[in-house]
This record gives structure tokens, sequence and C-alpha cells, in this order.
């Protein structure tokens, strides 16, 4: 996490400085890399679920530390161009789809059910830590010495955490072997579509990905460069979102609200806040308070979406059923990192901030009309201290 931090800023401004493109560049850029994950996530989860979970991380991480390796090699020699970086962006997608599910269904192999909020808790923890380091530092390197140096150490990041992961031993969950990958997928579709407070969830966040990712991914660096001073003070306020994600996720050590997904949803609001004051645009501290206050609320949704997600759903499902989650929840970005250069052009950067920030709302708001997502209750006895 700390090399993939600093990523977003690297590839935004090697998009900005080194290649010279637009806004727009960034958002075709970014999507490039977006797509693969829609395709490939719900293989990546019923591959989880087939092997052992640690091998598929290993492998998705070799890939996309060679995929970055390589998209560094030519920004930092000079011979990059916008389609060749889309590409190997593309490619670090497509490894990335195999990791998330494994990564997530890997958990509940590990930690004891009664342990589950703290453990997960104790990995946001870990994970927001040095995502606090390394947004800030991309944004020092970047404006250091270029977005390729950035870039490179994102790639060095990748193959360290495999070497790491490989030491584990996680056997694979246990499945009917003479089940196909495409009655996987339907089995899993089934089970996902009946659980209302999933897929509700599921449908308010492809609302609230897609206009965040295209606010801040693609809208937010052209704001830093022109009020800001550039990649500095974007990397600071992306690294106050995790550094409010941190805090949360130590205060979710001890707290263990009784209706989960009602209190995770009340956290979604805050992602409101950062877009609302790029809109003007506010000054840099402003931008940067809404930026802690929106991973605040958003650390306390993490946390307690994973301990639902593995109080309700049987372990040998949990990759694939988090791979439908993740597949739904990011379907529409590559939208909304298409349209938000365009759009912007268009309407004014303020309005089309302005109108992400209703979307947040309206789409977090419509969740409370589920009874499961108001009434859906803790089973877990939290251990005590």
């Amino acid at each position: 996490m700390l090399g993939t931090s600093m990523a977003p800023v690297a590839l935004a401004f090697a998009v900005l400085t080194t290649l010279h493109g637009s806004t727009t560049d960034v958002g075709l850029v970014l999507l490039a890399r977006q797509v693969p994950v829609i395709a490939l996530l719900l293989i990546g989860g019923v591959w989880a679920d087939r092997l052992p979970r640690h091998r598929v991380m290993v492998g998705s991480n070799v890939l996309s530390g060679l995929s970055q390796g390589a998209a560094a090699a030519l920004l930092l020699t000079g011979t990059a161009s916008l389609w060749l970086i889309g590409a190997l962006a593309a490619f670090n997608g497509a490894s990335n789809a195999f990791f998330f599910p494994a990564s997530t269904g890997i958990v509940p192999q590990t930690v004891h059910e009664s342990l589950l909020q703290r453990a997960n808790s104790t990995l946001r923890i870990a994970l927001n830590g040095t995502q606090i380091a390394g947004a800030a530092l991309g944004g020092l390197v970047v404006a250091a010495a270029g977005p390729g140096w950035a870039i490179g150490v994102d790639a060095a990041s990748f193959l360290a955490a495999a070497l790491l992961t490989v030491r584990m031993r996680v056997r694979p969950a246990a499945r009917d072997e003479m089940s196909t990958m495409l009655a996987d997928l339907r089995e899993g579709w089934a089970d996902f579509w009946s659980r209302t407070w999933l897929w509700v969830i599921v449908l308010q966040f492809s609302c609230v990905l897609a206009v965040e990712t295209g606010a801040l991914d693609v809208l937010g660096p052209k704001i830093a460069k022109t009020h800001y001073g550039g990649a500095g003070w974007f990397g600071v306020i992306l690294a106050a979102a995790v550094a409010g994600s941190l805090v949360s996720g130590a205060a979710m050590l001890r707290w263990h609200p009784q209706h989960m997904l009602r209190t995770a949803s009340f956290g979604v609001f805050g992602l409101a806040l950062p877009m609302l004051a790029l809109a003007r645009p506010e000054s840099a501290i402003v931008v940067t308070v809404a930026s802690f206050a929106s991973g605040l609320g958003l650390g306390v949704f993490g946390v307690l979406w994973d301990t639902t997600m593995q109080q309700e759903i049987p372990h040998e499902r949990l990759s694939r059923l988090s791979a439908y989650d993740a597949f739904g929840s990011i379907s529409l970005t590559p939208v909304g990192l298409a349209a938000a250069g365009p759009v912007a052009a268009v309407i004014g950067f303020r309005t089309t901030l302005i109108g992400g920030a209703l979307v947040v709302v309206i789409a977090t708001a419509a969740v409370f009309a589920s009874r499961d997502v108001r009434q859906l209750s803790r089973r877990m006895l939290a251990p005590e201290t």
C-alpha cells in the first residue's frame, strides 16, 4: 500500500506534465486500468475460492510489480507515450483483479470469528498507516524527482509484498471438485442477489465511487496544479483522508455497534465534503480537513462492512461474493473517469463537483429505505478486554 498510494499522484502528473496531456487524458489512462479490473474481477473471485488464496495474491503482486516497473522505465528514459502508459495501466488492473478477492477471503482463515472486527481494524490501521506515508511521499517524490521514480517505488513495493506473502500457508476452501467456473459464478450471483443488504449497498457505491473517482482522481490534480502549487499539496490532501481512516480504525478496535450497516452507512455522507471544498475551491488547508473528515467516515464504514461480510457469508463463498461486491461497486467508475474531464469542460469544475457531492448524499440516504440495512445486527460477541 505504500507504493500503491503513490501511484495515483504519480500517474496523474505523469500524464499532465511528462506527457503534456489534459484532464481528459488522465481520465482515459485511469479508465484503461479500471476496465480490466471490472472485466476480470469475478473470475478472480472464483479462482480465489478454488486455490490457496495466498498463492493468488503472490501471483498478482509479481505481475503488478512487472507492469509498474515497465511504466517507470519508460517514463525515466523519456520513451513513454500515452498509449503505452495506458496499456501498462490496463495490465496492472488485470493483475489486481485477482488480488482483492483473495486478500478479502483470507482474513477469516487466519483469525477466530470473535476477533474479526479487531482483526479488520488492525489490518486497516496497518494499511492506512502506510497509505498516509505513501500519499505524502508520492507528492514529494513527484515534485522532487518526477513521476517515473514514484512509479518505480510502487513496482518495488509489489515485489517486496510478493516475497512476504509467499511464506504464508493457507489451504484452499472446501468446494465441489466437479463444479465448473460458470457454475461457481452462477452460485455466487444467486447468493449475492438473495441478500438485499448486500446489493443495495453495492448499488449505492456504484454511484458514489463513480463521482468520487472522477472528481478526485481526474479533476483534483488539475485543481491542485492550478491553485495549490502542484503535486505536493495534492499528496497531503490524499494522505489526510487516509489519516482519518487510521483514526477511525483505531476507534473501531473497541467500538462494536450492534447495528453494523446502519452505523456504517452514516459514515459515507462524509465523502461529499472534499468535493464541496474543491468546488470553490477552498484553501488547501480546508480541503485537507474535509478530506480527513471523509476518511473518518469511510474508515468506520470499511471495518463494519468487512465484519458484516465475514459474519453473513460462508467462508467458502466469501471471495466470490467479495468479487461481486467490488464488481458492482466499481462498475460505473469507468464512466466517472471518462466523463469527469469532458463534463467539467462543458459545465465547469464547480458545478461538476457540487453535482458529484449531491449524488453521494442522495445515494447514501436512499440505502436507509432498506429494512435490512437498518436492522441487520451483530451476532458475534466482541472479545472481553
